[in-house]
């Protein structure tokens, strides 16, 4: 039997991995698709980052955000993690017919607000429309453009080098689980849908050369994106599980439904690798603005189990932290 596109393919975790290097990439040329957060590209006079993405969230709208808010800021931050600044956007939009016009309307209103706040303008865009049954309300595919002002944040990770997060893990997947859900027991919960831009310029500025790395912890949460730092590597990424900021809330309804934080998605967290002496004053700076108030140090990399993430227990044990196969949650983003 011929094999089929399954949800798996679009999670973040190992089908989407293999999807990606041994189809997509494979057919359009290794050589010119690249693989970071967003391809850098030689212009006349420098260098721009360049990023896309797609949107197809439900619900549509949720605790703390919409589609709309998180695909400006989605796109934003994927050229923010590179150390460029986000400048321009667009917007193509797949509508279902049917749709409401006035849910249309709060979606832009949502994404001209967090244009505003990222500071970037939304210049071009493109819609289309799908018969009833064909979609499911509305996509939404953001593209940006950012240049570099500095260097890259790409440098050699290795032993020693620190681990450190903005704030709390894992609210945006479990805000939409328990939305999509009707779970009457996670009032208060919401996503972190936020831009990074601002906070991730300000590190920068203070600290140069201590950055090794920026990544943001969307699809497979905060163990997809160490689990891709140290793959195939001499150092692994280690955890200290009692260091990991996560909402009581959080763990209360992850508990419950068998889910585990350190998979879900976040869309305002950045997980940094930075040199072991600035990492406190990087986080001392962090959570002097809104977007890092809890921000961590929660591990660092070692040197035992090359290539594997784990985490330290609070007793004293080891837990090894794998790709999964599929998203615990898909049509989260």
């Amino acid at each position: 039997m011929e094999e089929k596109i399954l949800l798996g393919h679009g999670s973040g975790g190992r089908m989407m991995n293999e999807l990606i290097h041994t189809l997509i990439r494979e057919k359009l040329g290794a050589d010119s698709v690249q693989l970071d957060d967003s391809a850098v590209l030689a212009v006349e006079k420098g260098e721009i980052a360049f990023t896309t993405d797609t949107f197809t969230v439900t619900p549509i709208f949720f605790p703390g955000g919409d589609i709309g808010k998180l695909a400006v800021n989605g796109t934003v931050n994927d050229l923010a993690v590179m150390g460029a600044t986000p400048l321009y956007l667009s917007v193509g939009l797949i509508l279902e017919e049917g749709f409401l016009l006035s849910d249309l309307g709060k979606i832009m209103d949502s994404m001209r607000r967090a244009a505003d706040e990222a500071g970037v303008k939304i210049v071009t865009g493109d819609t289309k429309v799908v018969e009833k049954g064909k979609g499911d309300k509305i996509f939404i595919n953001t593209s940006g453009i950012g240049i570099f002002h500095g260097p890259r944040q790409r440098r050699q990770i290795g032993p020693g080098d620190l681990i450190l997060i903005n704030g709390f893990i894992g609210d945006h997947g479990i805000a939409i689980m328990a939305e999509r859900n009707g779970l009457s027991f996670s009032a208060g919960l919401t996503s972190d849908s936020a831009p990074l831009n601002h906070l991730i310029s300000a590190i920068i500025r203070a600290f140069p050369d201590s950055i090794k790395f920026m990544r943001d912890a969307t699809r497979g949460g905060l163990v997809a994106v160490l689990n891709e730092i140290v793959q195939g590597q001499g150092f692994s990424a280690r955890l200290q599980e009692g260091q990991l900021p996560i909402r009581p809330e959080v763990a209360g309804v992850c508990d419950i439904l068998g889910l585990d934080p350190l998979y879900a998605a976040n869309e305002g967290k950045v997980v940094l690798v930075v040199k072991k002496e600035a990492g406190e004053a990087m986080v001392k700076i962090m959570r002097g603005m809104k977007e890092g108030g809890q921000a961590a140090v929660i591990g660092e990399m070692a040197g035992e189990f090359p290539g594997q993430v784990f985490s330290r227990t609070p007793v004293g044990g080891k837990r090894l932290l794998n790709l999964l196969s599929e998203e615990q949650l898909p049509r989260i983003c």
